[in-house]
């Protein structure tokens, strides 16, 4: 089997795998689309005080949250994706038998991400975002090549989110625990993606910082794409940048940790 098919393979396991919890995704429907409803009549809320907060009108704040609810557990950006089975598995040893396979060890884990996040998207964001763009008024676009914008700057969250937490996840080579770890993936998931509130409404020298960080290539541009806040090619260059930094800083973090980190157990 060729290496393209072999993780092709694995994408489409990693695909099956999710798609065997029905009951959890059918909860994950329903918890998305009611936490969509909290934060949309918040932000009604909000942007009626304050019109025009982060330069969005009220109707694209709206989508914007139904956006976020669609994309939460694709991107897992409260984590509870890979990265909590890679954890375990350096924690218990496990991972060298993973070390001792003819694949390539990121992209084994990334081909396996690409299917959980496709699954996530179709199986619990479509859905809530539906019910959101039906019941509130939103701002999407009408025409195909935005959409097809949007799916590419997707794409590319998709890459960076991976590879935020495929480092968190190899630092338990020297940490021996991941649960630590899974807290800060939580806090800064949701407080440096915009999961919260929108980057743009962040004030001053924070909002500057926030808006510079890997996470904003997750949920940030992506909006910003769909709504025409963004161009394309500049959305493209900050997220394909942080993605093949993250990327090869992740290569980097594994090397080391393959060649001088004693594995539990052996």
């Amino acid at each position: 089997m060729g290496s393209g098919r072999l993780y092709l393979a694995v994408a489409v396991g990693g695909f099956r795998r999710y798609a065997t919890y029905r009951a959890a995704t059918a909860a994950g429907v329903f918890t998305n689309t009611a936490f969509g409803l909290i934060l949309v009549y918040t932000y009604l809320a909000l942007w009626e005080a304050r019109p025009g907060l982060g330069g969005y009108e009220q109707a694209q704040a709206v989508t914007y949250v139904w956006l976020g609810q669609a994309l939460f557990a694709t991107l897992a950006i409260q984590g509870g994706g890979f990265e909590v089975e890679l954890m375990e598995r350096i924690r218990t040893g496990e991972i060298a038998v993973d070390l001792y396979r003819p694949v390539d060890l990121q992209l084994w884990w990334l081909a396996n991400d690409v299917g959980r996040s496709v699954f996530q998207l179709l199986g619990r964001g479509v859905v809530p975002f539906v019910f959101g763009a039906l019941v509130f008024p939103t701002a999407l676009p009408g025409d195909a090549a935005t959409w097809g914008a949007f799916l590419v700057a997707l794409l590319l969250a998709v890459v960076v989110s991976f590879a935020i937490r495929y480092l968190f996840a190899l630092s338990v080579f020297w940490l021996l625990d991941g649960q630590g770890v899974a807290q800060a993936l939580t806090v800064t998931g949701l407080f440096c993606s915009g999961m919260t509130l929108p980057l743009n409404a962040f004030p001053g020298a924070l909002g500057e910082v926030v808006r510079v960080l890997p996470w904003a290539a997750q949920l940030q541009l992506p909006a910003d794409v769909l709504m025409g806040e963004a161009a394309p090619l500049g959305a493209y260059a900050f997220q394909g940048a942080w993605a093949v930094a993250l990327l090869a800083a992740g290569r980097l973090v594994q090397a080391a940790a393959t060649r001088r980190v004693v594995v539990q157990g052996g």
